[in-house]
């Protein structure tokens, strides 16, 4: 029996240094390297897209950076890899990149099946429909029989085989892999319809030729919570990610901004000072394997939730999409972030 309960503590130990080990790796290959790798979308206007010189910006590419200051300090230490909805999960599976930031649903199947981990939700959206002025639609239930645009390998997809199905009306998907596919077919006429998660739709109405004269329904046809996605298997990584999600939302909360971090160092609140890192006993960041000014380093870096928000989608954008369920817990919306303690 002695025998056996030793062999059981040595195997809960190999076990547990294994555990450790994996745990670390990732922030390890990051902090080797020297930048977080990153896979965001191809280009979506107001989430994911280059400039002519190649710079990223964003509301998914501020999360990249958000993760690169939490790690080291400093925003600029990304790499992009631009992706579509098919490849982004094989890059994130095999390793090609560090973290997804695309615009991505949490689900079931991802979150298990696919070896994924979710959370936290940064953006909750909703699938829509939008369509020409002209076709005098008001509502999706007059969709049957339309040609729809629709990008392959997305929830978008089975979303709407799912809602035809379910109100008996017929139609006649358009699909293509890349999301310029999708794009340049509506714009054309190849199809009357484009569908995909509203904030999407928002966006992709600023690139077509004539803005104008599209309109997206009403209908809200699905919940697509968004938001970054990592291995499973590494729980400090995860750990990372999700609290450099908080830490935004946080701050959001505690009125900390890009211009006023150094300064609410001194505050006098407890809760403000640990989150800062300015207790001078604080291990939240040790725990984490960061340094315990990791969360400053996040809002020097981009911000808080609200500023990246408006900055990138909101009112300070083109795109002017308000907070709604994205405001924070006491502004009515659902943002809410656990404590920083």
């Amino acid at each position: 029996m002695k025998i056996k309960l030793l062999l059981v503590a040595i195997g809960a130990a190999v076990f547990a240094l294994g555990a450790s080990a994996a745990s670390a790796a990732t922030l390890a290959d990051v902090k080797a390297k020297g930048f977080v790798q990153c896979g965001v979308n191809s280009g979506l206007l107001g989430f994911a897209q280059p400039d002519a010189s190649g710079n990223w910006a964003g509301f998914d590419v501020d999360f990249c950076k958000a993760v690169a200051s939490a790690v080291f300090g400093d925003p600029t230490k990304v790499k992009y890899t631009p992706l579509s909805a098919k490849d982004r999960f094989p890059a994130l599976q095999s390793g090609e990149v560090d973290v997804l930031s695309r615009n991505t649903t949490w689900t079931i199947n991802r979150d298990t099946a696919l070896g994924f981990n979710f959370r936290p939700i940064t953006y909750y959206d909703g699938q829509g429909f939008m369509v020409r002025k002209s076709l005098n639609v008001k509502s999706a239930l007059e969709l049957s029989g339309a040609a729809i645009c629709v990008q392959s390998g997305t929830t978008t997809e089975l979303n709407l085989a799912d809602y035809f199905k379910a109100n008996n009306l017929q139609y006649n998907p358009v699909v293509f892999e890349k999301l310029e596919e999708v794009n340049a077919a509506y714009d054309s006429g190849r199809c009357d319809v484009y569908t995909t998660d509203q904030s999407g739709l928002y966006s992709l109405r600023l690139t077509l030729k004539n803005p104008d004269e599209h309109m997206i329904l009403p209908e809200i046809i699905s919940k697509e919570p968004l938001g970054p996605a990592v291995r499973q298997g590494d729980d400090q990584w995860f750990d990372i990610v999700s609290w450099t999600a908080y830490a935004l939302i946080n701050a959001e909360e505690f009125g900390i901004t890009q211009a006023n971090v150094d300064e609410m160092k001194n505050s006098p609140n407890p809760d403000i000072k640990r989150f800062l890192g300015s207790e001078t006993d604080t291990k939240i960041g040790t725990d984490l394997g960061l340094t315990n000014d990791w969360a400053a380093n996040v809002i020097k870096g981009v911000g808080n939730y609200g500023e990246v928000f408006e900055r990138n989608i909101g009112q300070g954008s083109p795109l002017k999409i308000a907070r709604g369920l994205n405001a924070l817990w006491n502004k009515g919306g659902v943002q809410y972030a656990p404590p920083v303690r």
